[in-house]
C-alpha cells in the first residue's frame, strides 16, 4: 500500500509539471515615459546615452523599464513565477499553469499573452508577429607586436594581426559576452591582465539572479569563448580584442533548454545596451533539444522574424550595438541550417572553417528559411585555441569560438573607425571576405580581410602618405596638411567613441584643441571616397 501510495503522489507531482506552461505576458503601457526620455540619465548610462547620440539612435520608449508595480503585481498571483522580463518587448516571461496564466488577462494591465508552447492557440494567445520592418543600410601610429602563440592562426586567418600592428586593440571598445558560466576568469592568469587594468566590468548571472558571474562552475564554455576575445598569455595566448573592455553575462542555464534563455538574452541585451556596450557576442543558439518538445522550432521558423531572441536581436541591432552570434553546429544532423539568433537580420552570423579555411562539417548551413544569405562569415572553428578555466591552452571546436575570434576582430576595426554605423562595419566586413561575390550556404561570404578593410578605408584615392598632423603629442593647436585641392571633414573622438569635435578643413589647416582634457583621442578625416584615422595625445 505504501509504494501504491508513494506511486500515485509521484504521478500527480509529473501530472502537474506537465501541465505547467511558460509565457510571454505583454503589459498595456510604462510609467512616466515623457519624463524618462526627457531625462534619459535616469534610464541609461552616459555611455550609451553618447554610442546612441554618435550614431543617431533616437532614445525612444523601447528604452523606458517595464514597470515595477505591474511586475509586483505579477509576482504576487498565485501559482505564478516570473522568470524575466524585457523592456524593450514590455512583456514579462512567467510559468504557470495554463488557466493561471490566461486569468492574467483579467488584469488591466495584461495587453496579451503568448505562450512558447507552439501547439496552444486560443483567441487569448497573442501570435508570433513577422516584423519587417528592420533595414539594414550597406555603406561605405604606433605599432603594437604580440606574440600570438597558439591563436596566432586564427587571428592570422582573418589578418586581424594588422589591426594590433596599428594598435587597435580594442582600447576604449565594450563588448558583452553571454554565455553560459565563467568559471576562472577572476583567478587564473590567461585574465590578470584585463582584471588589473579593471577592464572586466560588473557582470550578471540572470539565471540565478546572482552578482558573482564567475561562482557558477557548472559549465565553462563561456570561459573558453571569452578566451578567444580577451584571454592572455604572453608568449602562449592573445585574444582578438586584448585591451577592450567586457561584460560577462550568464543567460544560459545548463540545467535545462527552453524559451526562458532566451528571454534571459533579450533582458541581458538589454542592459548591455543601457551601459553602453558596442559589441555583443553570443555563442549560443536556439532550435530544437527543447524540454518539452511543444516549445521547440521548426526550420520555417528561422527567418530571423519568429524567435523571441532573434526579435529581441533585430532591436538591439537598431538600439546601435554590433551582434555578433555562432551559427550553430547542426551541420551533421538533421536540423542543418542556423539556429536562433543567428538566423536575425541584425546579426553578423559566423560559421567555422579549419586552419586551411575549409568548411568544418559541423558548422550550421543556410540559408535562413526566408533565403537569405546565413552564415554572413566564417572563421576558424575547428581546433580553436582556447583558453580553459584551469588556464591551460587548448583547442576546442565549434561555431562558439569562431564567433568571439570575428567579434573580437570586428570590435577593433569598429575602434579604428568609430564615426561608422554597426551596419557599415558588417557590410565591410561581408565586402572583404573571400566568397563575396559568390556566396555558399556553407561559408555565407567567406573568410573576411580586416587589413583589405582598413587599407580601402585609407588609401583609395592614395593621398594617405601626403597627410600629416602635428606636433603630437600636442596642446593647444593641432595641424593638418593635407592637399590644397581636398576638402576634408575631421572629427575628434575620445577613446571611448565619444565625438567631441567636427570641423571641416578647406581655407584652414589648424584645429583648435583648447577646450578638450588631456588624453588620447582618435582624429578622423574623411573625403567622399576616403577615411583616414589618427591618435593623438593632448598634453
Amino acid at each position: 500500500m505504501k509504494k501504491i501510495i508513494l506511486l500515485f503522489s509521484f504521478l500527480s507531482v509529473q501530472l502537474c509539471i506537465a501541465q505547467m506552461e511558460d509565457a510571454w505576458i505583454y503589459l498595456t503601457d510604462k510609467e512616466n515615459v515623457t519624463n524618462a526620455i526627457a531625462n534619459p540619465l535616469s534610464i541609461l548610462t552616459q555611455k550609451s546615452i553618447d554610442r546612441k547620440a554618435r550614431h543617431n539612435v533616437a532614445i525612444d520608449e523601447k528604452d523606458v523599464p517595464v514597470n515595477e508595480n505591474y511586475i509586483m503585481q505579477l509576482k504576487n498571483t498565485v501559482g505564478i513565477t516570473v522568470l524575466a522580463k524585457s523592456k524593450w518587448f514590455n512583456c514579462v516571461y512567467v510559468r504557470g499553469s495554463k488557466e493561471n496564466i490566461d486569468n492574467l488577462l483579467t488584469l488591466g494591465f495584461v495587453d496579451s499573452i503568448d505562450f512558447a508552447d507552439n501547439s496552444l492557440d486560443n483567441g487569448k494567445i497573442r501570435p508570433r508577429k513577422k516584423n519587417n520592418n528592420l533595414s539594414i543600410n550597406n555603406k561605405f601610429g604606433v605599432k603594437t607586436s604580440f606574440d600570438y602563440g597558439s591563436a596566432a592562426r586564427q587571428i592570422e586567418q582573418l589578418n586581424a594581426e594588422y589591426l594590433h600592428e596599428l594598435d587597435f586593440t580594442g582600447t576604449g571598445m565594450t563588448i558583452a559576452v553571454m554565455d553560459s558560466g565563467f568559471p576562472g576568469v577572476d583567478i587564473i592568469d590567461g585574465f590578470k591582465r584585463a582584471r588589473d587594468e579593471g577592464r572586466i566590468l560588473n557582470g550578471y548571472d540572470f539565471v540565478r539572479r546572482d552578482e558573482n558571474e564567475f561562482d557558477f562552475s557548472g559549465s565553462s564554455h563561456g570561459t573558453q569563448t571569452f578566451s578567444d576575445i580577451a584571454g592572455f598569455i604572453d608568449g602562449q595566448f592573445v585574444g582578438t580584442a586584448p585591451n577592450a573592455s567586457y561584460y560577462l553575462f550568464v543567460t544560459e542555464d545548463v540545467s535545462t533548454e527552453g524559451p526562458k534563455e532566451e528571454s534571459l538574452w533579450v533582458e541581458a541585451a538589454e542592459r548591455a545596451d543601457s551601459l553602453g556596450v558596442d559589441v555583443i557576442n553570443t555563442s549560443l543558439g536556439y532550435s530544437i533539444g527543447f524540454d518539452n518538445s511543444a516549445y521547440e522550432y521548426t526550420t520555417a521558423d528561422m527567418d530571423g522574424q519568429t524567435t523571441f531572441i532573434s526579435r529581441g536581436a533585430n532591436i538591439a541591432f537598431q538600439k546601435g550595438m554590433l551582434l555578433v552570434s555562432s551559427a550553430g553546429n547542426s551541420g551533421n544532423s538533421s536540423w542543418g541550417i542556423v539556429t536562433a539568433p543567428g538566423d536575425a537580420p541584425g546579426v553578423l552570423t559566423v560559421g567555422a572553417v579549419n586552419s586551411v579555411g575549409n568548411y568544418a562539417s559541423f558548422s550550421s548551413r543556410g540559408p535562413t528559411a526566408d533565403n537569405r544569405i546565413k552564415p554572413d562569415v566564417v572563421a576558424k572553428g575547428q581546433n580553436a585555441a582556447v583558453i580553459r578555466s584551469d588556464n591551460s591552452v587548448s583547442t576546442n571546436s565549434g561555431t562558439s569560438f569562431s564567433s568571439p575570434i570575428m567579434a573580437g576582430a570586428v570590435t577593433c576595426l569598429w575602434q579604428a573607425f568609430p564615426s561608422m554605423t554597426n551596419a557599415e562595419i558588417m557590410q565591410l566586413v561581408k565586402e572583404s571576405s573571400t566568397l563575396y561575390n559568390n556566396p555558399t550556404n556553407f561559408l555565407g561570404y567567406g573568410i573576411p580581410n580586416f587589413r583589405t578593410i582598413v587599407e580601402s578605408l585609407s588609401v583609395n584615392d592614395n593621398l594617405s602618405e601626403n597627410i600629416r598632423i602635428y606636433p603630437n603629442p600636442v596642446r593647444n593647436k593641432l595641424f593638418v596638411d593635407i592637399p590644397t585641392f581636398k576638402s576634408y571633414k575631421i572629427q575628434i573622438f575620445t577613446t571611448e567613441g565619444k565625438l567631441v569635435k567636427t570641423q571641416i578643413l578647406e581655407n584652414t589647416n589648424t584645429i583648435s584643441l583648447d577646450y578638450l582634457s588631456n588624453g588620447l583621442y582618435l582624429v578622423e578625416l574623411s573625403t567622399e571616397t576616403s577615411r583616414f584615422t589618427f591618435k593623438i595625445s593632448k598634453n
